[in-house]
């Protein structure tokens, strides 16, 4: 029982792990406060959960965020302020269209289905791009457009990871709204600590793709 309990255990390891998981969910909630800002607080955020899945820990976690906070603010606040744009035009364009085709009949609701259809189609690459964007600007530099376009890729080519990582926010969703509500304080650090351990293999792969690809460039 001591050795289980003991400073260097896995299980002591990842209980401090999953404490500095809850910490950085309260910093995120804290960092998102004006809105506007909540894309640079999730890549900072990705960039300290990605250093604890892979023991890279470094100084405070605290720390780590708040420089990896300044340090991503223009391009994710950038990118961030497009997702939110997008969404918007999504919803409002769903909305228009759902009740359009509820009030058609005959060809016209035929139209309006198929319009529906890729609205839906619209949204799960949005999706995909969203869970995606801020991971990979988290560990990556490139521009805006590669950053979209490089989400949108890596999301359809890692399907499974994908979808797991949509369940993880949707379970953490349907936890706070139907179980314990005042989990939301933390519920972002706590989705970003269990994506982590999804997305580092796939985060590595590309990057050790991108540095094979740069070799045979030279």
């Amino acid at each position: 029982m001591k050795r289980l309990l003991a400073y260097d255990s896995p299980v002591t390891q990842f209980l401090m792990k999953f404490c500095n998981a809850c910490c950085l969910g309260l910093m995120w909630s804290i960092f998102s406060l004006p809105i506007f800002t909540a894309g640079a607080a999730t890549t900072a955020l990705y960039t300290v959960t990605l250093r604890l899945v892979q023991d890279r820990e470094g100084t405070s976690s605290v720390a780590q965020f708040i420089k990896a906070f300044r340090g991503n603010f223009k391009q994710a606040t950038q990118l961030w302020l497009m997702v939110l744009a997008m969404g918007a035009v999504l919803g409002v364009d769903g909305y228009i269209v759902w009740h359009l085709r509820a009030a058609s009949t005959g060809t016209p609701a035929v139209f309006w289905t198929i319009v529906l259809a890729l609205v839906i189609a619209a949204a799960l690459l949005y999706a995909i791009v969203a869970v995606y964007l801020f991971p990979l600007l988290a560990y990556f530099d490139n521009d805006n457009l590669s950053m979209v376009k490089n989400a949108m890729m890596v999301g359809l080519r890692y399907l499974f990871c994908t979808i797991s990582l949509l369940a993880i926010h949707f379970a953490m969703l349907w936890v706070v709204i139907n179980l314990f509500a005042p989990l939301l304080l933390f519920a972002q650090g706590l989705c970003a600590f269990a994506c982590s351990y999804l997305l580092v293999n796939v985060l590595t792969a590309i990057s050790g793709e991108k540095e094979a690809s740069e070799d045979e460039g030279e």
